[in-house]
Parts: C-alpha cells; structure tokens; sequence
C-alpha cells in the first residue's frame, strides 16, 4: 500500500482512526500484568499444561466456540439485555477466579461459559455500532473477533491482519470460520488455562486472566465493528481504513523505542 493510496482518507476521519489505535494499544496492557503475576512469558505457559490437554485443545475449543454461538445468540432471541463492559468483565473475572480455584478440571469446565460471556458482548458491541448480530455475516464477524492472538501475546502489529481477513459465507459458513479461528483461540485459551493452574495463586490468576481476556476481546470488537461503521460512513475501503490504522500503530512503536 503506497503513501498515496494512504493519503486518500479525508482528514475528518483522523480522529476515529486514531480513537480505534487507542483502544488497539491499550487493549493488550492488561495482559503483561498477568505474565508478571504468573511468570514466564506466554508462550512458555503452554508447557506447563499436560499433554493430554494440549492434545485435546483444539478440539475442546472448537466446541467452546459452538456452545457460545449457540446460547449467545438464544439469550439475545430471548431479548436478555446487553450487560454492558463492567457487567462482562465482573462475571468473568469472578467465572476466572473459581475456574482458577480448583485447578485444570475446573479452568476447562469454565472454559465454554467465558466463551459464552465473550461472544455475547461482542454481539453487544457489534449491535452498538449498528449492525445486526442475527445476520450471518455479522455472527462470522462476531467469531472472527476471536482470531487474534489474545492478551498474552506480544503485540507486533501483526494480529492487524485478522481485521483485513474477508469472511466470505458459503455454503456450511459458520463452520469453515470456526475452524479457521479455533487453531488460535485454542493457543490463547491455552495459555489462560496455564496460568490458572499456577500452584497456589491459581484462583487470583484465574481473575486476572479472565479480566485481561474480556477487556481484550471487548476493545477488539469495538475496533473491528468501528473499523466497519467508519467505512460504510466515509465510502472508504475497509481494507484502506485497516492500512491507515496499521500505520499509526507502526509510528507509535517508533515512538515508544
């Protein structure tokens, strides 16, 4: 993508670009705090689970991520409010704690109702922002918010380019997205799960762990949903808008250094 190109986005649509860049920096902040907590570095965390879990992670997700789609989307048919962000993360830092509290059995029986939670606020997200989360390009949208490498990762620019992704919905949709984000939900969850099996703390990282997912995944879904609505406002690109935004990330890591 050239200079030029860049350039193209009226210069009204800075300040939403460089609001969007906010919550993408901030969105992974919490997460260095819980590697802190627990030690090590995330992708570390993944060593510590057993193998048989390891084995079994994928798949374990891949179930996780239909459960939350199916009982997400029946608590908005039932016409359930939106819990609102604080709401969210409360629940799921207390589901954390107790998930945390009687180790690995526990954090994988928790596993599918934070995902439940999650789904069901970025669907919230998605309606606030003024698309419809019953439609099925938004629910693959909604799903496909879970293709970033999570809150433990180091933050290199690189999850930018599940935003510019293109779910196209053909055929049995909603399962080739599944499976295409399930392989790196299953690497985030994974190392959540690590963490709150950590020997004593286990149920203060479960918290911590939970409250660093959801806030992640919220302000992920705010930056995707608000990439979508920017460009349906302006007629620019989606992609174009992505590209602008990368750039700012890339000039504040320059900065930082």
């Amino acid at each position: 993508m050239t200079a030029t190109m860049l350039s193209v986005v009226p210069t009204d649509h800075d300040a939403a670009l460089d609001a969007l860049a906010l919550r993408y920096r901030a969105a992974g902040g919490v997460g260095m705090q819980v590697l802190s907590l627990v030690g090590g570095r995330a992708e570390n965390l993944l060593e510590r689970l057993p193998d048989r879990v390891k084995l079994r992670l994928e798949s374990a997700t891949e179930r996780a991520l239909y459960v939350a789609l199916d009982a997400a989307g029946r608590s908005r048919g039932g016409r359930i409010p939106d819990g609102g962000k604080w709401l969210t993360t409360a629940a799921t830092t207390a589901m954390g704690a107790a998930g945390g509290f009687g180790g690995l059995p526990s954090a994988l029986a928790e596993l599918p109702v934070t995902t439940t939670v999650l789904l069901r606020a970025i669907h919230g997200i998605a309606e606030a922002h003024g698309f419809d989360p019953v439609q099925d390009q938004v629910r693959a949208d909604c799903i496909q918010v879970f293709a970033t490498a999570g809150p433990l990762a180091h933050d290199n620019g690189a999850d930018l380019g599940f935003l510019a992704a293109r779910v196209t919905l053909t055929g049995p949709a909603m399962h080739g997205v599944i499976a295409r984000v399930a392989p790196r939900l299953a690497t985030a969850l994974g190392q959540k799960l690590a963490a709150q099996t950590v020997p004593v703390i286990g149920a203060v990282a479960g918290a911590a762990t939970n409250f660093a997912f959801t806030s992640y995944y919220q302000e992920m879904a705010h930056v995707q949903f608000g990439l979508k609505r920017l460009s349906l406002e302006s007629g620019v690109a989606e992609g174009l808008l992505v590209e602008q935004l990368r750039a700012r990330m890339a000039a504040s890591r320059r900065l930082r250094r």
